[in-house]
């Protein structure tokens, strides 16, 4: 990872790593095959977590902690998805907006677990520069990523939130790439979540009986 970590060019000051360029380019397209409602999105998924595992190790070990669960919970998704593939009528999954006790206990695990894996970066400071912020980050890319392998529109949701904080973060660590491609994902997800929000409305309209499909 050596030759990775190395730095590709400067773009306005700021110096361009080859591990967070490659990485995050890898994170967009797998984001871009999630609103595609692509399985490859896994895979591409799990490649840029094990790349940008390199880039944060040994400088941000919150962040590069977050990349080790990232491809576990990638794993997790690839399976979610091979079971549920025929659900949607198209070969792919079928998309829905979680329950209300769906979304009260992802809100819940994200409320605790970010206050546990702050505390936790707070008790071992080098695990973190900025515990809050990065747990904040840490957690809120699992839960996104949890209902997203669960096929729930609210992925994208918790996608924007923790875009507003991984933003800065990135910028501030001296991971411009990061930050820029964070904006862009941005985009992705307005338009990620605007598809997917009418797909599930469809899955849920009532067919009537005698109906053209």
């Amino acid at each position: 990872m050596n030759s990775l970590n190395s730095e590709a060019f400067v773009l306005f000051g700021q110096h361009i790593l080859w591990s967070d360029m490659v990485g995050n380019l890898f994170g967009l397209a797998a984001l871009a095959l999630g609103w595609r409602r692509s399985i490859w999105t896994w895979p591409v998924q799990f490649l840029a977590g094990l790349i940008l595992f390199g880039a944060f190790f040994g400088h941000l070990t919150g962040s590069a902690g977050k990349q080790a669960v990232v491809m576990l919970v990638a794993l997790y998704g690839w399976w979610q998805w091979q079971r549920g593939k025929e659900q949607g009528g198209d070969g792919h999954i079928a998309v829905r907006f979680a329950t209300w006790r769906e979304r009260a206990a992802m809100a819940a695990a994200a409320a605790a677990g970010t206050v546990a894996v702050a505390l936790l970066f707070t008790a071992y400071p080098k695990l973190s520069w900025d515990p809050w912020p990065d747990a904040y980050i840490f957690v809120g890319t699992i839960v996104a990523m949890y209902a997203q392998a669960r096929g729930m529109v609210e992925f994208w949701f918790a996608w924007l939130l923790v875009d507003l904080v991984g933003v800065p973060l990135n910028f501030a660590n001296g991971y411009a790439f990061s930050g820029f491609v964070y904006v862009i994902y941005g985009a992705l997800v307005l338009w990620g979540l605007r598809d997917w929000w009418l797909r599930s409305r469809q899955a849920a309209r009532p067919t009537l009986e005698g109906a053209p499909a």
